[in-house]
């Protein structure tokens, strides 16, 4: 961005860099690896085009470039957010993850759309970062992985948090229940119950997508049995359930990789 806002600093110097694509780059780093960006990141942090103060806000409707020495859309931002509410339609729904970058259809445009509908039903607007949080929980690994069925967790002040948690795979379901230190300790010790898989929790990363108290929660999760790690995010309205969610696509994502490379290893022997 250096060579494309001060291209007479660097004469000499060009990329074929397509910067347009970078903000798009960064949320797929952000997503592979489960660490979210900072909100004050250069050029792809929720604060580098945003201005509070003033004096910032008067002197950019005055003139763009005294704040923004670059436009959001060179960096892949669509400067027209089109408001999105439990009265929007899938069509409109679909146009706007497109300007974000998700190319919707079928299927995935369907649960895509339902996770919407969920969010905007008790949200006045659902901005485009709870679209983007609401896109994590789009990961499929076939019909063999653990679905949340039923979460139900009882906690007092006193008390010792309980869970209760039921999950289908395929045709078969499974409830448990636990307890924990706390509301999320109980429901990963429910879930570890159900699905019995040997792994380490390495991160438990909670964050609030936007502000207020109906904010949506983004949870990220990192689990890992030896060396390979398995992330699962997720976000919902309440924290427990993001919790849930994103420690059981970790999981899933653990499982369809050991059976995944269990069939190669007994391939491979056969050969």
């Amino acid at each position: 961005m250096a060579l494309r806002t001060r291209p007479t600093q660097f004469p000499n110097l060009a990329s074929r860099i397509v910067t347009e694509q970078i903000t798009a780059a960064s949320r797929l780093v952000s997503y592979l690896t489960g660490f979210p960006v900072q909100p004050n990141k250069a050029i792809v942090g929720a604060n580098a085009f945003a201005h509070a103060a003033g004096i910032h806000q008067h002197g950019v409707l005055q003139s763009q470039i005294t704040y923004e020495i670059m436009k959001p859309e060179d960096v892949g931002l669509d400067s027209n957010r089109l408001v999105l509410t439990s009265r929007s339609g899938r069509h409109a729904f679909q146009v706007r993850m497109k300007a974000l970058g998700y190319d919707l259809a079928g299927d995935d445009l369907q649960r895509a759309y339902q996770r919407f509908l969920e969010v905007a039903d008790k949200k006045k607007e659902v901005t485009d970062e709870d679209l983007i949080a609401l896109m994590s929980d789009q990961d499929a690994i076939g019909e063999t992985a653990y679905e949340l069925e039923y979460l139900t967790v009882m906690t007092t002040l006193a008390g010792v948090p309980t869970a209760t948690v039921r999950l289908r795979r395929g045709e078969e379901t499974f409830t448990e229940v636990g307890t924990g230190v706390g509301s999320v300790d109980a429901v990963y010790k429910t879930i570890e119950k159900i699905v019995q898989s040997d792994h380490q929790l390495l991160d438990y990363i909670v964050s609030a997508v936007t502000g207020g108290t109906d904010a949506l929660a983004e949870v990220t999760v990192r689990i890992a049995r030896g060396p390979q790690v398995f992330t699962g995010r997720s976000a919902s309205l309440d924290v427990i359930e993001a919790s849930a969610r994103a420690y059981l696509q970790a999981i899933n994502k653990l499982l369809h990789y050991g059976a995944t490379r269990s069939a190669t290893e007994r391939l491979t022997a056969q050969v």
